[in-house]
Parts: C-alpha cells; sequence; structure tokens
C-alpha cells in the first residue's frame, strides 16, 4: 500500500504496527538474567523489584551493562529485563503498567501525547534522562548504491525515479524522523514514497525478502545488511544531527510516583554510561549485548560501528567516526533531557503534517520530561548539568540552526 507523508498515512501505520505487534509474543524474558524474581541481595538485603524493557539494538546497552556489571544490584535494585517485540509494544507495557520503565524512543512519549503513535493527550510516559546520541543509519539496498553516501542530489534522484518502499520503526520516533528530515533536505517529491512500520530486528529479513527498499534504525541492523551484502549505508544520523538525542529512559506511572526507586535506577544507568564511554570497554560491550536473550546478533556485527569503524557496504568504502559514533555519557553532555529538543521533534511534527494546530511547546516540554528529578541525580553524582537546555543547535544534513526560542520558522520551513 501507497501512503502519502500525511498524518492520515501516519495513523495507519501506528494501527498496522500495533497488530504485527499483537500477532508476535508481546514480552519475551530476556534469557540472560539470572534468578529474575530473587528478592534479595547480599546479606539478606531486600531488593525492590523493577521491570525494565529493551528492543534488541545496540542502545540499550546501558541497561544490559548496568545489569550485568552489578550497578542495579548495588543500588538494591532486582531488575528484570524484558525484551520487547516491538515500538507499539513498548508503549502498550509502559501505558498498562506490564513493564515500569526502559529503553525506548526520546521522541516516543512526544509522538503519544501528539496523537501520531498514540492517543492524543496522553502524558504518562515521561523522559528521564537520555540514554545515547548518534549511532542510527539510512540503509539503503545494493541496487541503489548510484545513490552513494549522504549525496542529497543523487537521493532525490533515485527517489523520484525508484519510489522506493521505505521504513522506520515507529510513527513519529526518532528513526521515522531522521527519514522524514532526510526526505525533505533531498527536495524530492515523495508524495508517492511507500512508508512502512517494521520492527527493528525484522529490517534486515524484510529487505533481504525485497519487501522494502529502505530503512531508517539504530545499530547493529545497519551493519548486518552489510555484511550480508543487501544494502550499504546511505547516512548515519550522526551526519544528520551530531551528538542528537536518540533513545531515553522512559518510565510509566508506578515509576514516575516512585521517584527514590527512579533516581536510584537512574544512578546506575548513569555509571554504567561512564564505563560504556571509555572505548577500551567496548569489545567487552559487543560480547556482552551479542546473546539471543539481548540482540541475538553476532559480536562482530556489533563491535565495529561502537568502534566508529562503519564499513558502508556496496563498495562504498569506510568512514571513521572519533567522538561521534554511538556516544552514551559524554562527561553528562549525552544524559540531559533537553527542552529545547523536544521542541525540535515537535516542530517537525507541524513540518510534515502530522499535527494540525501549533503544539503547547513549552507545557509539553515541563510535562514529558522529569527535570527537577534528572538535576537532583546529577547533583548527587558530581555529574555537571549542561547550560544549554533551550540554546540554539546546529543540524548538520542541511546546515540549519535550530532557534527553540523561535520554534515558528522551523514549524513552517518546506
Amino acid at each position: 500500500m501507497t501512503t502519502s507523508l500525511n498524518r492520515r498515512g501516519f495513523l495507519r501505520l501506528t494501527g498496522s504496527a500495533a497488530a504485527v505487534a499483537a500477532a508476535g509474543s508481546i514480552l519475551t524474558a530476556c534469557a540472560v538474567d539470572e534468578n529474575p524474581g530473587q528478592a534479595a541481595g547480599a546479606g539478606g538485603k531486600n531488593l525492590r523489584k523493577v521491570k525494565l524493557g529493551f528492543i534488541a539494538l545496540t542502545d540499550c546497552a546501558p541497561l544490559i551493562a548496568a545489569k550485568q556489571l552489578g550497578y542495579f544490584a548495588e543500588r538494591g535494585l532486582d531488575v528484570e529485563l524484558i525484551k520487547q517485540a516491538s515500538w507499539p509494544a513498548t508503549r502498550d507495557n509502559l501505558l498498562s503498567g506490564e513493564i515500569d520503565g526502559g529503553h525506548v524512543l526520546f521522541s516516543m512519549p512526544l509522538s503519544v501525547a501528539m496523537g501520531i503513535g498514540g492517543k492524543a493527550g496522553t502524558t504518562d510516559l515521561k523522559i528521564a534522562m537520555v540514554l545515547n546520541n548518534n549511532g542510527q543509519a539510512i540503509t539503503l539496498k545494493k541496487a541503489y548504491a548510484g545513490a552513494g553516501y549522504g549525496d542529497l542530489g543523487a537521493a532525490k534522484e533515485l527517489l523520484e525515479k525508484e519510489k522506493p518502499k521505505l521504513a522506520m520503526t515507529f510513527p513519529g520516533g526518532t528513526h521515522d524522523t531522521w527519514l522524514r528530515y532526510w526526505l525533505k533536505a533531498t527536495k524530492a517529491d515523495t508524495s508517492n514514497i511507500q512508508v512502512s512500520a517494521v520492527p527493528p530486528p525484522q529490517m534486515v529479513s524484510n529487505m533481504a525478502a525485497n519487501n522494502q527498499d529502505g530503512y531508517c534504525v539504530g545499530e547493529p541492523w545497519g551493519a548486518v545488511a552489510v555484511q550480508k551484502d543487501i544494502g550499504f549505508t546511505h547516512i548515519t544520523t550522526q551526519d544528520i544531527w551530531q551528538h542528537h538525542p536518540e533513545k531515553a529512559l522512559v518510565v510509566g506511572a508506578k515509576l514516575t510516583n516512585d521517584q527514590d526507586t527512579l533516581a536510584d535506577i537512574m544512578k546506575a544507568t548513569l555509571k554504567a554510561a561512564r564505563w560504556l564511554d571509555d572505548l577500551a570497554n567496548r569489545d567487552k560491550l559487543a560480547d556482552m549485548l551479542a546473546p539471543v536473550g539481548y540482540v541475538n546478533a553476532p559480536a562482530a556485527n556489533i563491535k565495529g560501528r561502537l568502534l566508529g569503524q562503519y564499513d558502508l557496504g556496496a563498495g562504498l568504502g569506510t568512514k571513521t567516526y572519533t567522538g561521534d559514533q554511538m556516544m552514551f555519557f559524554r562527561d553528562g553532555e549525552t544524559s540531559l533531557p533537553r527542552r529545547s529538543h523536544v521542541y525540535w521533534f515537535l516542530a517537525q511534527y507541524q513540518r510534515f503534517g502530522l499535527v494540525k494546530e501549533t503544539p503547547d511547546y513549552a507545557k509539553l516540554a515541563d510535562e514529558l520530561i522529569l527535570h527537577d528529578l534528572y538535576a537532583k541525580v546529577a547533583a548527587a553524582e558530581g555529574i555537571k548539568i549542561p547550560d544549554d537546555d533551550m540554546a540554539p543547535f546546529h543540524i548538520k544534513l542541511d546546515n540549519i540552526m535550530f532557534d527553540p526560542k523561535n520554534v515558528a520558522d522551523e514549524a513552517r520551513r518546506p
């Protein structure tokens, strides 16, 4: 089915994505967890039980590392990590209380609140902290290698000639936004471009089966397409917006109302994020993520891009990133959830025609981000809080300076 890039099409995609999730298993207990029902730690100390969800993506690493390295247990937490079938399943399980929080698309709470990826007006999903920057990619099938790397002119020609079938992971989510932003930047006529919502681990198999010609998703599913010689990396998201927010620790009502427990989850996760940003640990991290209960991909397909070494595929050579590959801490720069980033995503929803009325930017940013709790946790852990919460920032792909104090300009930009 061909869908134009409008709000109605996105709502259809939301429904189809939910149907896909419902057809499969909504929750799969992580096979790597040991004694998930354990309620007492060393010395008989009672541990608080917490259920956190994650999707099979490299950037679930902060939660996996905090569990595997014992950082949650250090804080008196018995955390069960529960693998989710899709982002719609994650959303539903957060809202129903099946999971307490987890590894979630930064913009999912915004998409749900705006009625793009959920019921409009639902603000029960809260952003506690950011889990990572960078590290996603737009992958195209090998036959499209003439579009090269990041060549907007060649991409425009390809899009208008081939009218490819493209995929993202959740309407209004981060991958969807990177894909739509790139389409806008090419200035191509996208009225006949087909877009569908597909769970991240199914992207490669769908491309192999010719069900789609390209997709935007997190690693390792870009690297796996290259390794299987069926696709190439057309552009990474750090070359769209360097150090963009990607996944966040998002929580539902239970943890929003139990901020002592949430603060300890955040402290353990921040400790893991520091460990992850020591590149000497990333070989070990790749091995940690590889098992079937977590990402279920060869460690070799995870490790290269974690280290910033990108084989682009299709004979396009390699690119090396230093300091702007997938990052988890950056001395606290990553972890702060910024109001200005909420403003940017909401402005894109207007640009893409997903919402007809101007959102209440300030109200949503204040309501969806747990600002005060993050400040308290960062102070307790000796982590600096960046002073750029509402500062302008640069979008690399089309050389745009976004000013959250003048958001209307971005919302009306073609």
